[in-house]
């Protein structure tokens, strides 16, 4: 049962709290609160702290890993333009597989108690708080999971000597990602092109938040028409 009228104590923890949000869930978690300052998600210590990752944890872990993994396809007889093309097809996938996550899992709509529950842990949180410095990347241990499901879905399209280095190349995009994310909310960018993919991102945060699903690029947005107007060219209509 939802309760009727239910209101979030944000001074509490919050995670077991939207669930019973049931229908409003929707509204309420694209209703975003600007500060740094984050929420807390529970009241054990040991999940709060499991929840907190600073954004440099993302190359310190992963990009030995990223290196490791395309050394092995070195190791196994592959040269210089070969792994270059493998570590570049790697990073293409994630390309779409960042699209793919976030537009239709990250943003699924939800309204049972437990389908809340797990999209505010998932993705909601970032939309109510986007300035939460400790959950703009992923937990180690979160991605640590999905890795090997990753690994699995390399392995089954590739032979066993380019499997590694695809599988860093797609890794070494997810670091990417999740850098450029924390870079587009809190780093102020001087140039034409990060300034404009700052702009693009946060557009999605604060003005239409059904479009613009890529976050290290727009492409998949333009190809599967995702891509949503400027406010100039909606004046011109």
């Amino acid at each position: 049962m939802v309760a009727q009228d239910f209101k979030v104590d944000l001074n509490k923890a919050l995670v077991f709290q939207v669930g019973h949000l049931g229908e409003a869930y929707q509204e309420w978690v694209h209703q975003p609160i600007v500060c740094k300052e984050g929420p807390r998600f529970f009241e054990s210590e040991f999940w709060e702290f499991l929840t907190r990752t600073v954004w440099w944890a993302v190359p310190v872990i992963w990009l030995p890993v990223v290196l490791y993994s395309i050394s092995m396809s070195v190791w196994m007889g592959h040269g210089f333009p070969e792994i270059a093309l493998m570590v570049f097809a790697g990073i293409f996938v994630w390309t779409l597989l960042e699209y793919t996550l976030h537009r239709f899992l990250f943003h699924i709509e939800t309204k049972s108690y437990w389908g809340n529950t797990i999209h505010y842990l998932l993705h909601g949180c970032h939309h109510k708080h986007p300035m939460d410095g400790l959950r703009l990347v992923f937990p180690p241990a979160a991605t640590a999971v999905l890795c090997v499901p990753f690994w699995n879905l390399v392995k089954l399209i590739s032979v066993p000597s380019v499997t590694p280095a695809l599988f860093g190349g797609g890794l070494l995009g997810y670091v990417m990602y999740d850098c450029t994310h924390y870079y587009l909310h809190h780093g102020q960018p001087s140039s034409d092109v990060p300034r404009n993919l700052k702009k693009y991102h946060l557009n999605h945060h604060f003005r239409i938040q059904d479009k613009g699903f890529g976050i290290t690029s727009s492409i998949w947005d333009r190809v599967f028409g995702t891509l949503p107007q400027s406010k100039a060219a909606k004046k011109d209509r």
